[in-house]
């Protein structure tokens, strides 16, 4: 199997293998005709098989309730494929992946449906050279049907002996702290914690991923890692575009539990979390578990939320059909966290997402507290920002020397820009990273039970105010479609500290979309 490997600065216990699958190894893709299957699954699974990270003679096989011949499933699971340069060679990359996948059709809560799955897998490996079976369940799935799925996957496709399983779960794991725990009850009757692997795919992602290496390799970073020297922390996520047709779903969840309490609550504890004793996965998972405690649920005057109205020739959030007449759901939330630690202790961390915002954007933004005053005033702050999304970038923005005969203080910036540094670097897609440790058995960037019962109880007071369990539901102040977000946003991030950039200040980084 190809790999990438540093000649210097290696990291030993990042690098070796787990249980790592190399052969007799089933991925069986549940949910397989449906959006996330065909957009993210099929084709991370595509890239690692381009790339030869795949087990030898691996099999695919997808299983949903729809009706259809092979033809039409290859069809299906080829539609999102990428097309690089040489589209010949991917051309016939794309028949030899269709040739390790097959099709079964059946419901998710009836035995009858998994024994016939069962029987195609045994089929498959019927033609092994050895006894070990290995098989990887993933569920594309909603998590209405987590619970019968995980109990049929065990009692009717479970191999017992000579083989590993492992079974992948993506996202929302719960509603809030009751139904999260009682999922976690529930999967656990029949799939270990060791065989459970709980994706949330911003841990996949390569900026999110380096943050361990930018905090703990770096000595001049962490000199200043901590309230002495931070003034306040965002972290940013902001879409272009609206629900289009999928309010339904939305409005279910909201900007909450579909943004903040996972994917930016995880970004904000490995940025927080002590130095590990080893990059071992039950090291990392403890830190961050550590941190999560010291966090208590969040208050109601801490909280912003916003709903987007039609603007700029869009429709708003109520003009779609599939949302509720007269729906008070956030679309836009910002929330404030406090860490009660040594470290941390009196810094706000400010968590804003949104849709329908001017841009499509995920970033942190470390920004420090004042110089001392006296030779300098009024002179710029510095901040470190981590862009996760688009175009991956590290920059600190400090102050400096105008060229010339005048002594004058700019605010300029160190900048680590991917698409420039690494010019000849694929930067793999997140879902080929997690799909990737799953094989190996690597479990550092999932989300292990403890880690998200606590993340659901600094999230669940505020979500049961905004679906009006607590009496009256909150509504939100509006913002026009395209915009940057609520108006009332300025008061409340300035209110936790932050200290707007000059507005003449502009981060070459928004120019090198076309490199």
């Amino acid at each position: 199997m190809a790999r990438e490997r540093s000649l210097s600065g290696t990291i030993p216990s990042m690098e070796t293998s787990h249980d790592e699958l190399k052969d007799n190894t089933i991925i069986i893709v549940l949910g397989a005709s449906g959006d996330l299957a065909k957009k993210k699954t099929f084709p991370a699974l595509f890239g690692l098989y381009r790339q030869n990270f795949l087990p030898r003679d691996v099999k695919i096989v997808g299983y949903a309730r729809t009706k259809m011949d092979r033809e039409e499933f290859h069809k299906r699971e080829t539609s999102y494929l990428k097309n690089p340069n040489d589209e010949e060679a991917v051309a016939a990359d794309i028949e030899a992946f269709k040739g390790l996948s097959t099709y079964v059709s059946g419901g998710y809560e009836d035995a009858e449906s998994f024994q016939k799955l069962n029987d195609h897998l045994e089929e498959i490996e019927s033609h092994y050279q050895s006894k070990e079976r290995n098989r990887i369940f993933y569920l594309a799935l909603p998590p209405s049907v987590f619970i019968p799925v995980a109990k049929n996957l065990k009692e009717q496709c479970y191999v017992e002996k000579g083989g590993v399983n492992r079974i992948i779960i993506e996202k929302p794991f719960g509603k809030d702290l009751e139904s999260a725990r009682e999922l976690l009850t529930s999967v656990k009757q029949y799939w270990t914690e060791d065989e459970t692997f709980r994706i949330d795919h911003y841990l996949g992602k390569e900026m999110v991923k380096n943050l361990l290496v930018l905090r703990f390799a770096n000595v001049a970073m962490s000199a200043a890692w901590d309230k002495n020297s931070i003034s306040n922390v965002q972290i940013t996520f902001k879409e272009p575009f609206g629900t289009e047709g999928r309010g339904g779903y939305f409005d279910e969840f909201g900007i909450i539990r579909d943004i903040l309490q996972n994917h930016l609550l995880q970004v904000l504890s490995i940025l927080t979390m002590e130095r590990p004793v080893s990059f071992a996965a039950e090291d990392i998972r403890d830190e961050k578990v550590k941190v999560l405690r010291a966090i208590p649920p969040i208050e109601r005057e801490d909280t912003l939320l916003g709903q987007y109205v039609s603007a700029n020739g869009k429709p708003g959030y109520l003009d779609d059909d599939t949302v509720p007449p007269n729906s008070v759901c956030p679309t836009f939330a910002a929330t404030t966290l406090w860490i009660h630690n040594p470290r941390w202790e009196g810094v706000p961390f400010i968590l804003k997402a949104g849709k329908a915002l001017n841009e499509a954007k995920v970033e942190v933004r470390i920004q420090f507290k004042d110089v001392t005053q006296g030779i300098f005033k009024d002179i710029a702050r510095n901040e470190l920002v981590i862009r996760i999304q688009p175009s991956e970038a590290v920059y600190l923005k400090l102050n400096a020397k105008t060229p010339g005969l005048y002594t004058r203080a700019i605010p300029t910036e160190m900048d680590l820009t991917y698409k420039r540094r690494f010019t000849d670097t694929k930067i793999p897609e997140a879902y080929e990273a997690l799909i990737l440790d799953t094989l190996k058995g690597d479990h550092s960037n999932f989300v292990r039970n403890d880690e998200l019962d606590v993340a659901w109880k600094i999230f669940t007071p505020i979500l049961h105010w905004i679906d009006g369990k607590d009496g009256p539901r909150p509504r939100p102040v509006t913002y026009p479609y395209g915009s940057r977000g609520p108006k009332e946003l300025n008061a409340f991030v300035e209110k936790r500290g932050y200290k707007r950039a000059d507005a003449s200040y502009v981060w070459p980084v928004t120019n090198v979309s076309s490199l």
